[in-house]
C-alpha cells in the first residue's frame, strides 16, 4: 500500500471529479491524505481519505489580494496563497512519508510542494489542459496591457519563494498549470480544444462521474415521467434573480415542466409567486435529476457541461466567467447545444431556443455520440489505471 498526498484547496468544480478518483485509489489498497478547506471535509471523508485543512478564509483574501485586472494579477494571487499553504502542509505532515504527490493544476501550490518534499507528482487537471507553448503564446498577446508593476511583482514573489522554499520557478505557466510529468485531464482528447496536441504526459481519462455522496433529498415522484427542463448556474456565480424569473415568464404558460436550482445566496421568497410547473429548490442532486431530464440550462461549468453530456442531455449555455465561454464554444462545435448570452436575453428568445433544440434531430443524434464517448472512456477508473502505470515507471513498489 502506497501513500498519496492529495492538495486541492477547493471549489465545487475542482473537488468533485476527485471524489471518484479518491474513493477508486482507496479500493485499490492505496493510503489517501487529502488537504482542502473545511467546506469539503465531509465529501472527502465519505471516500476513506484522511482529510486535513487549510484555512480557506485566508487562502481567498491571499488569492484576491493579487488583483483581478488581468492574468498575471491572478497568478500573483496564486503566489500569494503560498505563505498559507505551504507552511499548514508541511506542519500538518511532519514526520510522515508518503510516495507521491497528486495536485490540482490550478490550486494549492502543488508543484511548489512537489519540489520541497521530493516527490514525484501528477496533475489533476478539471479544467481545459493547457500546453505551455500556447499559453505563452496567449501570455505575450496579453502582456502588452500589463502594467510594470504588475510584472514587478510577479519577480517579487517568485524571488520570496525561491528564499524561503528553495524552489525556483520559471514562468508564470508554472504557477497557473502546476506542470507534471502526468496530467489527468478529465475529459475526452475530442472535446479539448485542440486536443491532438498535447504529449503523451497528458491523459485524457474522460469525465470522473461519480455520487456526490451528499445527503440530498429530492422528490423525484414529481418528475417522474416529465422529462423536465433542469436549470442550474452552479455554485458560484448564481445569485440571478432576474434571470430566474425571466425563466419563469419563458416557461410558466406551457407544458414542461421545470426543475431550478437556485444555491443558497439566493431565498425562495425572492423570486415572488413560482409557476405552478416549477420546481425550485436551493439545492437538488444535479447527477440524479439530469437522468430525468430533457434539456439543460447551464452556466457551462465543466462539471455541469460534462454531467449533462454524460447523460445525454442537449444543453443550453449561459457562460458566465473563467472558461466557460470556451466551454460554451466547445459545446456548440460538437452540435450538443447552443450558446447564448444572458446579457439583454428576453424570455422569448430563451423558449424559442428550448424549442429549437429540442425540436432538433441533430442535437439528440450528436449529444448521443458524445454520451457514448463520455461514458465508455471510464472516468476515473482509467484515472487511476495512470496513476498505478506511474508508480511502475517511478518505481513506487508498495
Amino acid at each position: 500500500m502506497a501513500r498519496a498526498l492529495f492538495i486541492n484547496a477547493g471549489s465545487e468544480g475542482h473537488i468533485n471529479p476527485t471524489i471518484g478518483v479518491v474513493k477508486e485509489l482507496i479500493s485499490r489498497g492505496e493510503e489517501v491524505v487529502y488537504f482542502t478547506i473545511e467546506d469539503f471535509r465531509e465529501r472527502i471523508e465519505k471516500t476513506g481519505a484522511t482529510v486535513r485543512t487549510i484555512d480557506g478564509q485566508k487562502f481567498i483574501k491571499a488569492f484576491i489580494s493579487g488583483g483581478r485586472n488581468n492574468l498575471l494579477e491572478r497568478i500573483n494571487g496564486l503566489l500569494h496563497t503560498a505563505d498559507i499553504v505551504i507552511p499548514s502542509v508541511l506542519e500538518q505532515i511532519e514526520g510522515e512519508n508518503f510516495d507521491y504527490l497528486i495536485h490540482d493544476s490550478m490550486f494549492g501550490c502543488g508543484r511548489i510542494l512537489a519540489q520541497i518534499l521530493k516527490l514525484p507528482a501528477i496533475n489533476s487537471c478539471t479544467t481545459f489542459a493547457q500546453t505551455k507553448e500556447r499559453f505563452d503564446n496567449m501570455f505575450e498577446q496579453l502582456s502588452e496591457n500589463i502594467p510594470a508593476e504588475t510584472i514587478d511583482e510577479f519577480q517579487r514573489l517568485t524571488g520570496m519563494v525561491k528564499e524561503k522554499y528553495g524552489v525556483e520557478i520559471h514562468s508564470p505557466y508554472e504557477v497557473l498549470c502546476n506542470p507534471a510529468s502526468l496530467t489527468l485531464v478529465y475529459t475526452i482528447r475530442e472535446f479539448q480544444p485542440s486536443g491532438e496536441d498535447f504529449d503523451q504526459t497528458y491523459k485524457f481519462v474522460g469525465p470522473s462521474i461519480s455520487s456526490r455522496l451528499n445527503e440530498e433529498t429530492f422528490d423525484f415522484t414529481a418528475i417522474k415521467g416529465k422529462n423536465p427542463i433542469y436549470i442550474s448556474l452552479g455554485t458560484v456565480v448564481n445569485q440571478a434573480i432576474d434571470f430566474y424569473k425571466l425563466c419563469f415568464r419563458a416557461f410558466e404558460n406551457t407544458e414542461h415542466t421545470v426543475v431550478m436550482s437556485i444555491g443558497n445566496k439566493v431565498q425562495l421568497t425572492d423570486l415572488g409567486e413560482i409557476p405552478n410547473n416549477f420546481i425550485v429548490k436551493n439545492y437538488v442532486p444535479q447527477t440524479e435529476v439530469l437522468k430525468h431530464t430533457k434539456l439543460f440550462i447551464t452556466h457551462g461549468g465543466m462539471n455541469s457541461v460534462h454531467e449533462g453530456l454524460y447523460y445525454g442531455v442537449p444543453l443550453i449555455v449561459l457562460p458566465q466567467s473563467a472558461d466557460q465561454p470556451i466551454i460554451a464554444e466547445q459545446v456548440a462545435k460538437m452540435g450538443a447545444g447552443i450558446k447564448l448570452q444572458m446579457q439583454e436575453l428576453t424570455a422569448n428568445q430563451l423558449c424559442h431556443a428550448v424549442n429549437h433544440v429540442l425540436n432538433q434531430p441533430t442535437f439528440h443524434k450528436n449529444v448521443a455520440n458524445v454520451r457514448d464517448s463520455f461514458q465508455a472512456s471510464d472516468g476515473y477508473h482509467q484515472a487511476v489505471d495512470a496513476i498505478f502505470k506511474f508508480k511502475s515507471q517511478n518505481e513506487i513498489l508498495k
